[in-house]
């Protein structure tokens, strides 16, 4: 089943677990929707600012620290997602809270291991 992943934090950097992220994503059927503050373009898709508010988003999967997502929290609680998935090196608490008090789920997980397991 395609789950539609925006991915924030998307790097064209082929060493960044965002990049590895984006194509094993397609790999596994799932559409996807790059963000980040780079052009470019990973796993056919661009890099797009976070500004489009899309309203199908499954999963919002977080590549960025902390200390840089407070910007984002407006964007990220007004895409609704059905959970943001916090990858290694990007969890938040403050952010957690406030998701899970919108009816977001909030994984803190590596998105690789989710899909290698048949969990994603």
């Amino acid at each position: 089943m395609n789950k539609k992943t925006l991915i924030i934090g998307a790097s064209t950097n082929p060493e960044r677990y965002s990049y590895k992220a984006a194509h094993m994503l397609s790999q596994y059927g799932h559409s996807i929707i790059n963000v980040g503050i780079k052009k470019g373009e990973v796993a056919g898709q661009p890099i797009e600012p976070a500004t489009t508010i899309y309203d199908d988003i499954d999963t919002v999967t977080m590549y960025m620290g902390a200390q840089n997502q407070k910007p984002l929290y407006d964007y990220i609680l007004e895409l609704h997602p059905k959970r943001i998935i916090f990858n290694p090196g990007a969890e938040n608490t403050e952010l957690q809270l406030l998701a899970e008090s919108n009816g977001i789920t909030v994984e803190n997980a590596c998105t690789l291991v989710l899909l290698r397991t048949g969990q994603y």
